[in-house]
């Protein structure tokens, strides 16, 4: 048989034996090295600094470490640090072809510096690929990460994740705009109506790194006096950093900042401008092209040069706090960007969080507040309705608005607007006896009773219809709403209003804001509208039921929501409105009536240092199943301090429902333990913790062990 006619003959069979041998000596001595795979095989190496140092993209604890590979010399131009870069991971040592190790999957990493030498003996490999020769990772914001890490007890590719955006092509070959020259630094403005807000203003301007916890006025103000005191810091010839919660409110810091200092200035980092424009704008900051940032949560590790103030508002939003590992809260992060810094701290909110009272009762920070006549001319009057008066009040009976709510609604209505927050969205959640308050079970399987459309009660967690109810506490028979949601309330109250408009801010649909007109709208918390003029009143409904939340902050939490919805009614000059409906006698009631959440903030705080509660102490959660968090608790070499809180059990995730981050997974069963050190330990805390959980994940532990450090909410 011919050539021509045998296996692999010509034709469309390819070519014949001899052309193949030919090609295949040809490529074994060529000297340019192979593309596919690039394993740089025979390459010659960079003559300056041949090693680079490489912190690969995987997640994981046991791997959180610099691991070192050649550098090809066709790289050696654009393998500088701060570049992304592809390498091969987990090649065996004992697959080295031409002194190059050889093997493993191609993974993405960061070039973090160029050596001489590398401390591994044996043979390295090379880089494969330098994905772009744009530098995105700097020493400060390594510095700053690496800095994260360790006190969330996490590791830094994870905290890279949320620091460097995704790539994109377009983005980096378009060239960034010139920097602008310093603007004037601004006049105090509205900053006067606070004690030391021009002087504030002033040390910005200079140059000098105040910091302060500032609770602001009611009112829509403080957006431009966020924009004064960014632009302060850019006429000092640094730059300023603003953190917000979402993007409703960074749209109104935007607005403000292009107000006062024109366009080109600022950046707006939020997700709402999709990956491409926003990489843009990250870039623009990282190039130094734009010295000011304001942006939600992901801001927090934007990389403005000469960093001279980081700000940060309403730092009690839940918005702030990150669900992807390690779980940073934006607060924390910049606290350490202000200390590895060394620029100007400012933490604002109409309401004032527990940890933004210790950094003032430390001595780290001085408050920035108002008088307490000019607190009184921008607050409006608040009223409260508490159980007495509903029982004593005929149409709180029948309805669930009391006389008063009745009389401020037609009243405000004359005017303009008026809000009406309910704690949740949708229909009646959840049920209880109307006498003693009791939550409505269910007998079989003791979960939550729900009213269906038809009236008929049934479980949440067996399905079961109840028909012969009744309380197991006090024999009461009849039930009431503990929620009733703004669907809900904004029936009634259009029932109630025939003729005036009913318009509703949540979940699904969230307003932004509403006209200076005759109007009911019905919000949940948080998704408030903002009103031209400002509301004439504000119902606050159900306190009660956000008091009554079994959770560390309930108090706290209520206390910001309420000043948030109260804080965009009128003056009470110009007769401006708020009815509570919760307890006149509670703490936070009282500090609303008042109007002193500083106040507030600082008795919580006491109480808290009484009980070994953070902030005063460091905390950290562990969650798994019952005997992975034994594992888990016996392994980990704490403090001496440390104390153990737990285990105890956690909520069952029900099968259907949204799993919340941290809960266990629908069928399975977990429990919790809290770890509690003193102040000073916490940084030995989440080394064991981090060293504890690197050694389960090297061992290929089966079962999980959730860890987070300074968790925001601890029952």
């Amino acid at each position: 048989m011919s050539s021509e006619n045998g296996p692999g003959g010509g034709g469309a069979e390819g070519p014949p034996p001899e052309q193949l041998a030919l090609i295949r000596e040809s490529v074994r001595g060529a000297d340019v090295p192979r593309a596919k795979p690039r394993t740089w095989r025979g390459a010659a190496l960079a003559k300056d600094r041949p090693v680079a140092r490489v912190l690969v993209d995987k997640g994981v604890l046991h791997l959180d470490r610099y691991f070192d590979y050649a550098v090809p010399e066709e790289l050696d131009a654009d393998a500088q640090p701060g570049v992304r870069v592809r390498v091969r991971f987990g090649a065996g040592r004992h697959r080295v072809r031409d002194g190059r190790r050889e093997g493993g999957g191609l993974i993405d990493g960061y070039l973090i510096e160029r050596r001489d030498d590398s401390d591994y003996a044996g043979p390295l490999a090379a880089l494969a690929q330098v994905v772009s020769p744009e530098p995105v990772l700097g020493e400060e914001l390594l510095g700053l990460a690496r800095a994260v890490a360790d006190r969330y007890a996490g590791s830094l590719a994870d905290v890279l994740q949320l620091a460097v955006p995704p790539r994109s092509a377009r983005a980096e070959k378009r060239a960034s705009p010139e920097p602008l020259p310093a603007p004037p630094a601004p006049d105090a403005g509205t900053w006067a109506r606070y004690e030391h807000g021009p002087a504030f203003l002033d040390a910005l301007a200079s140059g000098g790194s105040p910091r302060a916890v500032w609770n602001a006025l009611p009112g829509p103000e403080w957006s431009e006096e966020i924009a004064r005191a960014v632009a302060a810091t850019l006429a000092s010839g640094r730059g300023a950093l603003v953190v917000v919660p979402d993007g409703r409110t960074a749209a109104r810091v935007d607005a403000a900042l292009t107000d006062l200092l024109g366009k080109g200035r600022h950046a707006l980092l939020t997700a709402d401008a999709g990956p491409e424009k926003r990489y843009a704008q990250w870039l623009a900051v990282r190039r130094g092209s734009v010295r000011a940032v304001v942006g939600t949560r992901a801001a927090m590790f934007a990389p403005v040069q000469d960093l001279g103030l980081v700000a940060i508002w309403d730092d009690g939003d839940d918005s702030h706090s990150e669900q992807h590992a390690p779980q940073p809260h934006a607060r924390d992060v910049l606290l350490l960007r202000a200390s590895l810094d060394k620029c100007a701290f400012l933490v604002g909110s109409w309401s004032c969080t527990v940890e933004a009272a210790q950094l003032v009762e430390s001595g780290w920070a001085r408050p920035l507040t108002a008088g307490r006549d000019q607190v009184r001319r921008t607050a409006p009057l608040v009223r409260t309705v508490g159980d007495t008066d509903l029982a004593r009040d005929e149409a709180a009976r029948a309805a669930r608005l009391p006389s008063l709510a009745w009389q401020a609604v037609r009243e405000g209505l004359k005017t303009g607007p008026v809000l009406v927050q309910v704690p949740r969205r949708g229909y009646v959640p959840r049920l209880a006896c109307a006498q003693c308050r009791a939550p409505a079970r269910c007998a079989h399987c003791a979960g939550p009773l729900q009213a269906q459309d038809a009236g008929a009660l049934r479980c949440e967690w067996c399905g079961r219809e109840e028909h012969s109810w009744h309380c197991p506490e006090c024999g009461g028979f009849r039930l009431r709403a503990q929620v009733v949601g703004a669907r809900r309330t904004a029936e009634e109250l259009g029932r109630a209003f025939p003729a005036v408009p009913v318009r509703t801010s949540g979940r699904e649909h969230v307003l932004d804001t509403v006209p200076d007109a005759p109007a009911l709208v019905v919000s949940t918390p948080g998704a408030e509208p903002v009103a031209e003029g400002g509301y004439a009143a504000a119902l606050l409904l159900d306190g009660w039921a956000m008091l009554g939340r079994p959770d560390l902050r309930s108090g706290e939490d209520a206390l910001r929501r309420w000043i948030g919805a109260a804080a965009l009614v009128r003056p009470q000059g110009e007769r401006g409105t708020v009815v509570v409906v919760a307890e006149p006698t509670l703490r936070p009631v009282q500090a609303l009536v008042r109007w002193d959440p500083v106040g507030f903030a600082v008795r919580e705080l006491a109480e808290r240092a009484e009980l070994g509660f953070p902030p005063v102490s460091r905390m950290a959660a562990v969650s798994g199943t019952p005997q992975a968090v034994a594992e888990f608790l016996a392994a980990v070499e704490s403090p001496p301090d440390a104390e153990v809180l737990g285990p105890v059990p956690l909520p069952p995730t029900l099968p259907g429902r949204p799993r919340r981050p941290g809960a266990p997974p629908p069928g399975e069963s977990w429990e919790r333990a809290l770890i509690r050190v003193p102040p000073g330990s916490g940084a030995a805390l989440a080394a064991a913790l981090k060293t504890a959980q690197a050694a389960r994940m090297a061992r290929g532990s089966a079962e999980p062990v959730r860890v987070r450090v300074d968790p925001p909410d601890i029952g």
